[in-house]
């Protein structure tokens, strides 16, 4: 999802790309990945494992990609002098807080799928600590790929009344916005603008699941109190999610940069796109995608 939009928004800006997909490049290869960041000067990590339940019972496997593959593309960045940004988590963090975490916040993941990409993390900082740039994110969502305000829209066309967790409080991010400033971010570190280390590239403001279904709905023409509240207890998953994913956006302002764009703004943004508007069209008609 994010990788595609990285692409679309380089080629939107006329910057000379190359994306690698997971049949392209298996990046706990050292060889594979030394000859592939040769010759390049910036180097964006979209590779996850991103299935937060199947982490937990498969930890090894996802550490692999999540972090020793990281360490890996960060070896090779090292060696060739091509500089890293790497896409991270706010699972990384405790989501016990009441206020926004800052970047230099403890970390303290709770489940399997936040240890292995706090890994991730700490090899790029370890490894690349002027020229390495980790970007958590979270609550993402775009065109390409499953996600959270697609499935919203595929349900209104299945049932009546949804009930979605209030208890869970974050930044719902769109995908091509975080690309967007991923690119920026990029340019700015060529230019010697913006320093190496840790950035949380999330929307501004702050909601609940329910919050976004809520607004998702109301800004695709249909009820938003077809939404119905209820608690992270009535959907118990493998993993725990952490109940607050609220990032602060200090480090932007040093780089130079305004912090991304409030969430609903944002998700006014992306449902004027012609996939998410489908599926709008597809939900006011009652007709499931």
């Amino acid at each position: 999802m994010l990788g595609q939009d990285v692409l679309a928004v380089l080629k939107r800006a006329r910057i000379e790309a190359v994306g690698l997909r997971r049949a392209d490049l298996d990046i706990t290869d050292p060889a594979a990945v030394r000859a592939a960041v040769e010759g390049f000067t910036v180097v964006v990590n979209c590779a996850a494992w991103t299935d937060v339940d199947g982490a937990e019972t498969a930890e090894e496997a996802a550490t692999a990609v999540n972090g020793t593959g990281v360490r890996v593309l960060a070896e090779a960045c090292a060696a060739a002098h091509v500089r890293l940004l790497h896409v991270s988590t706010d699972y990384v963090l405790p989501g016990d807080a009441s206020e926004p975490y800052r970047e230099d916040t403890a970390t303290g993941p709770v489940n399997a799928y936040g240890r292995s990409k706090l890994v991730g993390e700490q090899a790029v900082t370890e490894l690349l600590p002027q020229d390495g740039y980790v970007v958590r994110t979270a609550w993402l969502y775009g065109e390409h790929g499953p996600n959270f305000v697609a499935t919203m829209l595929k349900l209104a066309a299945q049932r009546d009344t949804l009930d979605v967790v209030d208890d869970q409080h974050g930044q719902p991010t769109w995908s091509y916005a975080l690309a967007r400033r991923l690119v920026e971010l990029g340019q700015a570190a060529l230019k010697g603008w913006a320093m190496g280390g840790i950035y949380h590239g999330t929307a501004s403001g702050r909601t609940t699941w329910m919050g976004l279904a809520r607004e998702t709905y109301r800004l695709s023409g249909l009820d938003p109190e077809r939404i119905r509240p209820t608690t992270s207890e009535a959907f118990v998953r493998p993993a725990v999610r952490p109940a607050f994913s609220v990032l602060a956006h200090d480090r932007w302002d040093e780089a130079g940069m305004a912090p991304l764009a409030d969430w609903r703004e944002q998700l006014a943004e992306a449902l004027a796109t012609p996939a998410f508007k489908a599926l709008a069209g597809a939900a006011r008609d009652g007709r499931a995608g």
